[in-house]
């Protein structure tokens, strides 16, 4: 039987490669790392629904996906037979959200992604309301901190167009290797799910499903689909080609973490049954 895990990776990289050439054809894509056009709104935003940053999928999924990827992962498993409910399926679970952290929210500071993009020439700007972009020092970026002319005005010394004193912003990393954040957190999350979907289907469970069960795979099954879906906007009109190939490969790399022999159930010792036993020992004598 084909390996699911095998088939959903065919699927994503199809997805993602078929996207990016897409893009580089019809020239969809947005630079998000050229701090001149990021705060701007996508070329495409009026004709092509998903090229907007304001889409519902991308305000309340895509933005959202660990969580929905945890809430399809919480109620397959408390759902499901108990022979399925394994500590290493926990495991893997709190290894790929451990890992999620790390990349996007905070590695001992600043997280992964953010360092990379420090470490490839990035530097912390702020794209002023004339449509200037303001150097800053990076560790505002790290901070996240909120600038203004009122509550930093040395930064704005040299600013030939000062903005209002009651304008402010939040500076952003640019001009690095803007790894394509989430291809990465969408690849390490469709790789965990149609995985985690696999006990529900072997041979000593699938019979045994319970109605809520049933619900909790229809479910995850629609939060894949979302997943891929996601996958092919952002391959379309986010990032360049790198930055999306980048993603890509560290999503499957994290991924790949969580199939260390470490995260796998041991294997299950043969049965020795009585009867053989008996014929053994009637042998013998």
């Amino acid at each position: 039987m084909p390996d699911a895990r095998h088939a959903a990776l065919a699927a994503i990289t199809s997805i993602v490669l078929f996207g990016t050439i897409y893009s580089v054809n019809h020239n969809t894509y947005l630079d998000t790392s050229n701090p001149l056009l990021s705060h701007l709104p996508h070329p495409l935003h009026h004709s092509h629904y998903f090229a907007s940053k304001a889409n519902l999928l991308n305000v309340l999924f895509i933005k959202r996906a660990w969580g929905w990827t945890s809430a399809a992962f919480l109620f397959l498993f408390s759902t499901g037979p108990p022979l399925t409910r394994t500590k290493e399926r926990v495991a893997q679970y709190l290894a790929a959200t451990a890992i999620w952290l790390i990349f996007t929210t905070w590695f001992f500071g600043p997280p992964v992604l953010e360092r990379l993009i420090s470490s490839t020439g990035g530097e912390c700007v702020l794209a002023l309301p004339s449509g200037a972009v303001l150097t800053v020092p990076t560790d505002f970026c790290y901070a996240k901190t909120v600038l203004s002319p009122a509550t930093h005005p040395a930064l704005f010394a040299t600013s030939l167009l000062l903005p209002d004193a009651d304008w402010h912003a939040r500076p952003r990393l640019r001009r690095g290797h803007d790894v394509s954040g989430h291809i990465f957190l969408l690849t390490l999350s469709a790789l965990f799910l149609v995985d985690q979907l696999r006990p529900s289907f072997s041979p000593h469970a699938h019979p045994r499903w319970s109605p809520l069960h049933r619900r909790a795979v229809l479910a995850t099954a629609a939060v894949l689909a979302l997943l891929l879906f996601a996958t092919y906007t952002t391959s379309v009109y986010f990032h360049t080609p790198v930055e999306k190939l980048s993603g890509y490969l560290l999503g499957v790399g994290a991924f790949a973490i969580t199939q260390l022999p470490g995260f796998r159930p041991a294997p299950q010792a043969a049965v020795i049954t009585n009867k053989p036993v008996r014929e053994a020992a009637h042998e013998r004598t």
